[in-house]
């Protein structure tokens, strides 16, 4: 890897947030010409150490050195001086403007009254043509595709003279091919020197892409190791704490059924769906699928190709324009999510602070959010304090819902256990259908261990489940049945075990032909 010095040390670097101590005296280094992976669960003090390293906040104690020299870090700005970049989980682009554009704000040294676009076009293509990136200054960034986006992230960093690069979540909304250009491109960083620190739960990942890998836990560093002298089962206790079942694992599902043999009776049956977008335009474009009991049908695509649409439509979030949806041979469509919830429809949102908790609610009220008025929650027009109460206490122990209490307010738990509560106020409700959108995003390996076995449960009690997610390795791991989505409609519909570039060309628009020619 001709490492020859480390590139960046942080050294005894604490940082507090009133009581909770983020970072707790940690040491971290990166060398020169590697990709350093940095794991652990939801809260263990990653985000904040990488936080600190690009000055969106500063440490209470400790150091930064980069390149062997102390250096103060007191804001991004300081850090790009330094030779550092970010790119963050969710794209920092301006779609409307051109790739060119997005790269040079923030530069006054590049976009003043001195501004000359075609010799800033012409840097862009030699640093683009330099890294062997395909990337055209000139063209708007809503245009492009999410890998290429991604590129012009990385493209943005190098051309402010990045030589650390921190990669928070980067494959999250790639597809299989756009992560196996990604990492094409990482490896050619590293072979000019470049370092990069690459923040993930994806422990193939990890292994395949990242040279050493350091992990975190309650704030402190735990260990690190050459990925070449580990395994994604002792990364995964390591960041646990305990033996965890992972994907792919025999034991890492449970009541799972086989994806061959007869369809059972059609619990959930769609026909000819329509949905409009926010936007106005057609996001659901004529879909028709059935989901039989004790069946998972996943639903997978890249972002933005309908799947929230059809889901929140699913609920009762978001109108048919179009169609019918039909539940045990009922029609259902267009009905209100309240009226839903009592036909039987469960729900887990995308994202669970937003639509699926109200924050500020102690979680014993999160708990019974959509039957709060029904019995036995409700006496007439007054809320039975002593049931809500009771109904808190059997769901914080049956699913293992690590709270102070049933009055904390559902905003101070962690990622994973407020997935608990919507798991549990969902599930609780003994739903015929659960309409599950991003069931793990964000949510650390052992949460994600939690959800996708009681996914499975529920298919084991002869549930219909819906799965729309963008990590593919979960929808293929999970599912009887993946449909792909591109641009509001059905690519195909493939059974479990479907190789994985397969799903991946249909998510990139390939027709059914083209991909059973791509099979033989």
């Amino acid at each position: 890897m001709g490492k020859q010095q480390p590139a960046v040390r942080l050294k005894g670097i604490t940082k507090r947030f009133g009581e909770v101590l983020a970072n707790d005296h940690v040491d971290f280094e990166v060398m020169e010409g590697e990709i350093h992976a940095l794991l652990g669960e939801n809260g263990a003090g990653k985000t904040t150490l990488m936080s600190i390293l690009y000055g969106l906040c500063q440490p209470d104690e400790g150091e930064i050195v980069v390149f062997g020299k102390t250096v103060p870090i007191s804001n991004p700005r300081d850090a790009i001086a330094c030779g550092i970049g970010m790119v963050h989980q969710h794209f920092m682009l301006v779609p409307e403007l051109t790739v060119a554009e997005n790269l040079i704000l923030g530069m006054p040294e590049r976009s003043g009254l001195f501004f000359d676009p075609a010799k800033i076009c012409k840097e862009i293509e030699e640093i683009s043509r330099g890294y062997g990136f395909e990337v055209n200054p000139r063209d708007y960034v809503w245009t492009l595709p999410v890998g290429v986006q991604e590129r012009v992230e990385i493209l943005k960093a190098l051309y402010r003279g990045a030589r650390i690069l921190i990669l928070d979540e980067p494959t999250a909304v790639l597809t299989p091919q756009e992560v196996e250009e990604l990492f094409k491109t990482l490896r050619v960083l590293v072979s000019r020197g470049h370092s990069i620190i690459l923040i993930t739960h994806k422990l193939d990942e990890v292994m395949e892409i990242s040279d050493r890998v350091t992990v975190m836990r309650h704030g402190r560093i735990v260990k690190t190791v050459n990925t070449k002298d580990t395994t994604p089962s002792e990364l995964a206790r390591l960041m646990v704490g305990r033996d965890v079942n992972l994907p792919g694992s025999s034991a890492a599902i449970s009541g799972s059924s086989p994806s061959s043999g007869p369809r059972r009776n059609p619990i959930l049956t769609v026909k000819d769906l329509r949905v409009q977008s926010d936007r106005g335009y057609e996001a659901v474009r004529g879909v028709s699928f059935e989901v039989g009991e004790g069946e998972i049908f996943g639903i997978a695509g890249v972002d933005g190709n309908g799947q929230v649409e059809l889901g929140e439509c699913l609920v009762g979030l978001k109108p048919a324009s179009g169609g019918k949806v039909f539940l045990e041979g009922r029609d259902i469509t267009n009905l209100t999510p309240g009226a839903l919830i009592k036909r039987g429809v469960g729900h887990i949102p995308e994202d669970r602070q937003k639509k699926g908790l109200v924050l500020q609610f102690p979680v014993a009220y999160n708990l019974i959010l959509g039957s709060h008025r029904r019995k036995p929650f409700a006496r007439g027009r007054r809320i039975d304090f002593s049931a809500v109460e009771e109904n808190a206490r059997r769901l914080i122990a049956a699913f293992d819902i690590r709270t102070p209490g049933a009055g904390t307010p559902a905003r101070n738990l962690s990622g994973g256990n407020q997935q608990k509560v919507v798991l549990a106020r969902e599930l609780s409700r003994d739903p015929k259908v659960l309409v599950a959108l991003g069931p793990t995003r964000g949510l650390d390996v052992g949460a994600t261990e939690y959800v996708r076995r009681k996914l499975a449960e529920e298919r084991s009690r002869g549930k219909a489940v819906i799965l729309i997610s963008t990590e593919l390795e979960e929808v293929m791991e999970l599912s009887d049945r993946i449909a792909i989505m591109y641009k509001g409609q059905f690519a195909g519909v493939v059974g479990r075990g479907t190789p994985k570039d397969v799903i991946g060309r249909l998510m990139l628009g390939a027709g059914a032909g083209e991909v059973a020619l791509a099979i033989r």
